[in-house]
Parts: C-alpha cells; structure tokens; sequence
C-alpha cells in the first residue's frame, strides 16, 4: 500500500471511527423522542440542533467539494442551526440521521477517488483543498458528538 493509500484509508476510518471518543452512531443511539427537543440547564443546543447543524454543516462542505458551480450562499449562523429547539416529526428526526449518513459515505467516496487530497477545490481559495474538507469534517463533527454526549449526561439520558 502507498502513502497516498494509506493516507485515503485512514481519512475513510478517521470520518466514522470511536477510536478515541463516542462516534455519531452511538451519540444519538436511544435518545427518547421527548428528549430530541431539550435543551440542558448551561447549554445553548438540544440533541436535534445538534444533530441538524452537524448533517447542515457536513451538506455544505460536501457541496462545496463536489459541485463545479457551488457558491456560498448560508448565512453564518442562521442558516447552520435551526431555530425550534425539537424537531418538527419523528421523521425529520430520522431523516436528519439517514441524510447525514449518506453525506459521510460520499466524504469517504471523495477521500477515496479523488485524484489529489492536496488539490485545490475547483471553487474554493488557495488553501481550501479536498484533504483540509474532509479534516474540517472530522473535526466538526467529533467536536458536536462531544456536545451531544454533554448534553444527553446533563438531560440524564447518557448510560
């Protein structure tokens, strides 16, 4: 295996690993469809803000990468977060959870295929290349499970 391929293999397993924390999976694993929409005492974000601004943040970069015409149109922070703390249906809630998942399985297709990690996006500036996207990513997100996980030990429903 080459560097670049083992760099593309770790990429794919650094978007969904629980090497070192709890992955998204078992983050939102047995939320109570009454605690989708709590907010904690001391925290700003519920579990279904949490889980919309990741899947809103991950569509966005994953646009960004693959979309020849994208153009930065969201509003910081409007846009990333949605406003009603609880989600509108069991099956935004769903949604939401499958969306995202399919938008991670695309950021590992594009870590995987892409001819250079270290090119350019076609649209973005200078620095703004596949490999720092899908880092950005991996960061986020481990970040935001963080939160969730904080979140669901303040609401009593972490075990």
């Amino acid at each position: 295996m080459g560097e670049s391929d083992a760099l593309r293999t770790h990429l794919v397993r650094a978007l969904d690993w629980e090497e070192a924390h709890v992955g998204f999976d078992k983050a939102l694993d047995g939320i109570p469809p009454e605690k989708r929409g709590a907010r904690a005492a001391g925290f700003d974000h519920s579990p279904w803000q949490l889980l919309e601004h990741m899947r809103l943040a991950q569509d966005d970069i994953l646009d960004f990468c693959v979309n020849a015409h994208y153009e930065h149109t969201l509003n910081w922070p409007d846009d990333y977060w949605p406003n009603d703390p609880t989600p509108p249906s069991d099956s935004a809630w769903t949604d939401s959870i499958a969306s995202y998942k399919r938008g991670l399985e695309e950021l590992k297709r594009l870590a995987r295929d892409v001819d250079d990690l270290t090119a350019r996006v076609p649209t973005g500036k200078a620095t703004q290349t596949y490999l720092r996207a899908i880092l950005l990513v991996v960061d986020h997100t481990a970040y935001h499970v963080g939160q969730l996980v904080a979140v669901r030990r303040a609401l009593g429903i972490w075990s």
